[in-house]
């Protein structure tokens, strides 16, 4: 089963287009949602997080406290790299187990792993098929980001800087996502790249 990353910068749209490849079908492997699970009270990637930075950064059930840890890490590389060394490899080793889970699904091809810093961190590239990127206006993306996560515009403004160019993004796509408009006309998007993705593993084979 090939796979296919869908990425794409803060914003974009990557969780509403992961969804519409899931209702055609399409297994869809998170790294986000593997991140958010993996981060919960009691895990032991919890256990070095609180190890590591103290019970400060934990929300009184002994989650992860987000809001604290990036506030800590944003402008701090040192602390950064720090956290990305305790949760990289177990999202990558989480990810990798549930690939191999689909890949005894005999339809569709192809699945899907959402991948946000594709271009950032370099672990899952050589894994990979076909990369899809989705991608909306600046301005656009900066008001979904605030009214999904409750970041100001400056805070948004800031994580779009720490990303990779929108203009490298597009560079890299195999496939580009425009998520300007409705919910049908991204659906309606999904749709054509999905029948492709179909016939161009048909035809390998």
């Amino acid at each position: 089963m090939a796979v296919v990353a869908l990425t794409g910068g803060i914003g974009s749209g990557k969780s509403e287009a992961a969804r519409q490849f899931s209702l055609l079908g399409v297994p869809v492997v998170d790294v986000d949602m593997i991140s958010h699970t993996l981060t919960q009270a009691g895990t032991p990637v919890m256990e070095e997080i609180r190890r590591v930075f103290g019970e400060r950064y934990l929300t009184a059930d002994g989650a992860l406290d987000r809001g604290k840890m990036r506030a800590l890490v944003f402008d701090n590389a040192t602390e950064r790299l720090k956290l990305e060394a305790i949760l990289h490899p177990a999202i990558q080793n989480q990810a990798l187990t549930d690939l191999a889970t689909n890949e005894h699904l005999l339809h569709p091809c192809y699945q899907i792993l959402v991948i946000p810093l594709l271009f950032e961190n370099s672990r899952y590239v050589s894994m990979l098929q076909k990369i899809i990127v989705v991608d909306c206006d600046e301005q656009l993306q900066i008001k979904r980001a605030m009214q999904r996560s409750q970041l100001t515009a400056d805070q948004v403004k800031k994580i779009m800087a720490s990303q990779v160019s929108r203009s490298t993004r597009l560079k890299m796509a195999d496939e580009i996502i425009e998520n300007n408009g409705t919910l049908g006309e991204l659906a309606e998007r999904i749709t054509q790249i999905h029948e492709k993705l179909i016939k161009t593993c048909i035809v390998s084979k």
